[in-house]
């Protein structure tokens, strides 16, 4: 249970068959975030999982510590009110901004923090996958594969010897498509998501509340995109750009609450 429920951000809150949320009012524009409970997950995908990279060493993860998540990826709606401008080339207010850089999304960060009690920031890698998978082991929260009904892909190119389906070609608003078993919409495809980290390789054991690596070159990206393939929306697939790399495929999704300033082997 968060500390202090409910907090002083909070323009609206309750509880529902997902668990508890809260939602914060900028401007007028809301976000709504769910309460993610901690728990252990196994991170990256095992060797028997079709078309899975090797950057994807499975090992254990303890999140020790709850936090808020967003449950939409941020809408260029919220995006405009903060920045006064909108970058994104697939327009719509209830759209996911997209064309934003990692550097761009931490000074949109700054701006709306100014705002008391919000302390907004980017999930982990560790905590976008946690609360991507819902408790599920699979490829996709939805199970072993996926169909341009549940997720924004190129339906043209299906995972695992799926079958063909619409290529949208576009971005979807948010809320547009199945939420997964914590109410989270669009986890997969739709738009690439910033994460805090800098991509680097995964431990080799069990860790506790990782933050990734010290440094780097490349900021991570996860969830795969409307025009990326079947596979590169799975769970455990990564994604990585330059910090200040902009492409219309490129989003992000607001988290709250404390975690881990470093990495810890699990004891």
């Amino acid at each position: 249970m968060p500390d202090c429920f409910p907090l002083r951000w909070a323009s609206d809150w309750g509880e529902d068959q997902y668990g508890l949320w809260m939602s914060f009012t900028f401007k007028k524009v809301r976000q709504c975030f769910r309460w993610i409970q901690p728990g252990i997950f196994m991170m990256g995908s095992p060797e028997k999982e079709p078309e899975r990279e090797s950057d994807e060493r499975l090992h254990e993860v303890v999140i020790t510590r709850g936090y808020w998540l967003a449950d939409t990826a941020c809408t260029q709606e919220l995006w405009e009110v903060v920045m006064g401008k909108n970058p994104s080339n697939f327009k719509g207010a209830q759209r996911p901004v997209e064309e934003v850089s990692w550097d761009e999304v931490m000074e949109f960060i700054g701006i709306i923090n100014k705002k008391d009690g919000l302390d907004l920031r980017l999930p982990t890698e560790a905590e976008w996958e946690y609360a991507c998978r819902a408790g599920t082991k699979t490829p996709f929260w939805f199970g072993e594969n996926i169909t341009p009904d549940q997720v924004n892909y190129d339906g043209n190119h299906p995972y695992a010897g799926g079958e063909k389906g619409i290529y949208r070609k576009e971005t979807v608003a948010v809320k547009s498509l199945p939420t997964n078993g914590w109410g989270l919409y669009e986890m997969h495809g739709n738009v690439r998501e910033w994460c805090a980290d800098w991509y680097g390789e995964y431990p080799a054991g069990p860790v506790v509340d990782p933050v990734g690596s010290d440094q780097g070159d490349y900021r991570v990206l996860r969830g795969g995109s409307w025009d990326f393939n079947g596979w590169n929306t799975r769970s455990a697939r990564r994604n990585r750009n330059d910090p200040a790399d902009r492409f219309f495929n490129n989003g992000f999704r607001l988290a709250r609450g404390q975690n881990s300033k470093s990495s810890g082997a699990a004891k």
